[in-house]
């Protein structure tokens, strides 16, 4: 199994009461490894010129799959996606 990370963009409308049921799904499936919503923040460089923080991410949620297509099939149910929202999905590469 690989880690995933699902990145929940601010372009949809998703049903607050419909988090609780997707994230206990997921956990009840032995799928879920973790996830918050991302409040403010910045970026920080040690020459001090950081960019501007990336406004459009909401929230992750970290979730370990077989595949790139299984974890794509975990966003069934995922409020924001179902919303018609975006989730992007990254490979988190297992550290050494």
């Amino acid at each position: 199994m690989a880690d995933y990370v699902f990145l929940m963009h601010d372009d949809a409308a998703a049903d607050d009461g419909a988090w609780e049921p997707y994230i206990r799904d997921l956990k009840e499936r032995g799928f879920l490894q973790g996830g918050s919503a991302i409040g403010g923040g910045l970026c920080a460089r040690k020459d001090g010129e950081a960019r501007p923080v990336t406004a459009h991410l909401a929230g992750y949620i970290r979730v370990s799959a077989d595949s790139m297509d299984q974890a794509k099939s975990l966003l069934i149910g995922n409020p924001q996606f179902e919303a018609g929202g975006t989730v992007e999905i990254r490979v988190l590469p297992p550290t050494q």
